[in-house]
């Protein structure tokens, strides 16, 4: 399968490189609805790219990801299959944005930079 995109390839802000367990809630590209674990590879303020995604998605579907006691809301911007496996990576635009999202602080926008994880979070990974 090829990328499937909706028609953006400039990116608004850094991306963190974060591996985060999370459930994705939705329908495949069949229309058939689904709920399984994948994990985070890097987030945003405003999105996410999910790995170990096991479901074809289209672009422009929309999913809910639930991550600790959240439950976001986000668009699929593009899908790719990996090769020699089943599994997809999957870019996705948050349709809400929500303050912390993911217990991280990114830094303001405008100076484009990322603060360092959150010490609380650095130990919980480590666990």
């Amino acid at each position: 399968m090829s990328v499937s995109s909706v028609h953006t390839n400039k990116r608004r802000g850094s991306r963190t490189k974060a591996v985060l367990p999370v459930r994705i809630k939705g329908k495949d590209c069949s229309g058939k609805a689904f709920e399984e674990l994948a994990h985070t590879l890097d987030v945003t303020p405003t999105g996410v790219r999910l790995g170990s995604v096991r479901r074809e998605l289209s672009a422009q579907d929309e999913v809910t990801i639930l991550f600790r006691q959240r439950r976001m809301q986000f668009r699929v911007v593009w899908t790719k299959k990996l090769k020699g496996t089943s599994e997809f990576q999957v870019g996705l635009q948050a349709l809400t944005q929500e303050k912390e999202a993911w217990g991280l602080t990114f830094a303001d926008q405008a100076n484009q930079s990322v603060q360092p994880l959150s010490q609380s979070l650095v130990s919980a990974l480590a666990q």
